[in-house]
């Protein structure tokens, strides 16, 4: 099966451009490997996450390593992003409007609320976590870093942030990203099902979080155009989050959530 992200045709009515696909294979295999972080990825899951037959997926990463795009971890054999790619992201060093407008209202719910935050944004078919507050509780849930990468329907953030779009494109995303859930125990059943619950109840409950014992709640923030931006999420061990409790986090995270989608309608994305 072919993820969609590697297709060789572009946006719906335009023909496709020659050496799209190429170009997409490789994108694809970025993205895959960017879920490894340091520790990488191996080939037999390049393939299955991409779809890609073995020999192509092997032949593109070949090339991207001769680039200095890819490195290949002398001890585990695995595949990992290349240092040049940071430094090519030192080309554009402005601040995410998002971020400037989150900080402030990151700060203060992490401080109110005193357990893990975390700001996730949509980037392609994965979520991207963008920054993290840690709070003041003893027992914090630090179940993801900054720079984490995740195929939406995983995680909590996710999940709010499918169920903020049409119900079409959020079918058509748990489709292409069914091969990946593989990798984390999930099916595309469990993740409709997810975000059916999460559009009837205005939030997102995710429980167990990605890690055992905890929970996670996450409210979407929305772009000017009404689609979803990001996510804000708080996680904490399952004790922490009661049904009590639960109703005052979603009213922060929704206050939060709005706070900031005012700042960014002031400015455009």
């Amino acid at each position: 099966m072919v993820n969609s992200r590697l297709r060789e045709s572009g946006p719906a009515g335009q023909a496709p451009r020659q050496g799209a696909q190429a170009i997409r294979r490789a994108l694809g295999v970025l993205r895959i490997l960017a879920t490894g972080r340091e520790e990488g990825v191996p080939l037999a899951e390049v393939v299955q996450s991409t779809g890609l037959t073995r020999p192509t997926a092997h032949r593109i990463i070949h090339v991207l390593i001769e680039e200095g795009i890819v490195e290949k971890s002398e001890k585990s054999g695995r595949y990992v992003i290349g240092r040049q790619v940071p430094e090519l992201a030192l080309a554009r060093q402005s601040r995410s409007p998002l971020l400037a407008a989150a900080e402030p209202y990151l700060a203060q719910v992490s401080e109110q609320v005193g357990d893990t935050l975390f700001l996730t944004v949509r980037t392609g078919l994965d979520t991207l976590c963008v920054a993290r507050r840690i709070g003041t509780y003893p027992i914090q849930v630090l179940s993801i870093e900054v720079g984490a990468r995740r195929p939406l329907g995983v995680s909590s953030a996710g999940i709010a942030i499918l169920a903020a779009l049409p119900a079409h494109e959020a079918r058509r995303i748990v489709s292409d990203n069914q091969v990946r859930f593989r990798f984390y125990r999930t099916t595309p059943a469990r993740a409709l099902e997810q975000v059916a619950a999460t559009r009837r109840q205005g939030y997102c409950l995710h429980q167990p979080g990605l890690v055992q014992g905890t929970k996670a709640i996450s409210t979407t923030i929305r772009a000017l155009d009404g689609r979803p931006a990001a996510a804000i999420t708080i996680a904490a061990v399952r004790r922490r989050l009661g049904p009590r409790r639960e109703e005052e986090i979603v009213e922060v995270l929704k206050l939060a959530s709005g706070a900031i989608e005012k700042t960014l309608w002031q400015k455009p994305l």
